[in-house]
């Protein structure tokens, strides 16, 4: 078998990886495997292997892919040339969050099992771009209104576990909305940009 470039496998895993993420849509972490994945891509079950060991190494590929894509989001409110006050901040992090729906949904739903069954090379990387997320989170804070190296610090503990709970409270499913109503239990539409914006209003 020839040996492929780092071009085409890089193109590969990115089939595999998109095929996840439209399965992700509508079915559940537990219900998609490899077998299922390969059914909406070029590839047989076995050629996945060549690219990913497991289900979670995809969804660990696709959650690294969201965070890089957060990342050049950041670097674009970094890179406006106006100080921005803390509402107009507010409202451009969560405009980059509400576009990043799958990135908030894995890391609700599934990131520790995700972690604990992949490679630990792919681990590293993924750590690494979210690292860089937190970077660039506090080198917005710190350009557009100037808090200091603490202050930075408390906000970003603060967003950063906050935001796991984005996504259930954004899309709460029929059987949870029955079970609240059941119960009385006060609950209300709201959108992944309500919820970080809000947040962020308070905290900042």
């Amino acid at each position: 078998m020839a040996v492929e470039n780092k071009e085409t496998i890089d193109k590969r895993r990115e089939e595999i990886m998109d095929a996840c993420e439209k399965l992700y849509e509508t079915m559940g972490f537990q219900s998609i495997n490899i077998k299922v994945i390969s059914t909406e891509t070029s590839f047989s079950r076995p050629s996945i292997y060549n690219y990913f060991q497991t289900k979670e190494e995809i969804f660990l590929g696709l959650l690294t892919r969201e965070y890089m894509k957060w990342n050049e989001d950041l670097k674009n409110i970094i890179g406006r040339n106006s100080d921005m006050d803390k509402d107009s901040l507010a409202q451009a992090i969560a405009k980059s969050m509400e576009e990043r729906k799958t990135l908030l949904k894995i890391s609700a739903m599934n990131l520790y099992e995700i972690e604990e069954n992949s490679r630990e090379e792919l681990l590293v990387d993924y750590k690494r771009t979210f690292k860089n997320s937190i970077e660039l989170f506090d080198e917005c804070l710190k350009k557009h209104l100037k808090v200091s190296n603490q202050k930075s610090e408390q906000i970003r503990y603060a967003f950063f576990p906050y935001m796991y709970g984005i996504y259930p409270y954004s899309y709460p499913t029929d059987k949870q909305i029955s079970a609240m109503d059941e119960v009385k239990l006060s609950h209300m539409d709201t959108t992944i940009y309500e919820m970080t914006y809000q947040f962020l209003k308070l905290i900042l």
